[in-house]
């Protein structure tokens, strides 16, 4: 979504006042969590729905 929306992951980082070192780990599917305060910013910045940014992937 990000390349989509053509937004870097520092300026999103910055927009939804996170660091990019945490928006990185996001990115990577690395995140045990995520605040929904946090996806609901990332959702408002990209302008798409949690589930075009994010899966359920069974372990």
């Amino acid at each position: 979504m990000m390349a989509k929306r053509k937004i870097s992951l520092g300026e999103l980082a910055e927009r939804v006042d996170i660091t990019p070192a945490n928006l990185s780990i996001l990115k990577t599917g690395k995140a045990k969590a995520i605040r929904f305060s946090t996806l609901e910013a990332i959702c408002r910045e990209l302008e798409c729905q949690p589930g075009d940014i994010i899966e359920y992937r069974k372990n």
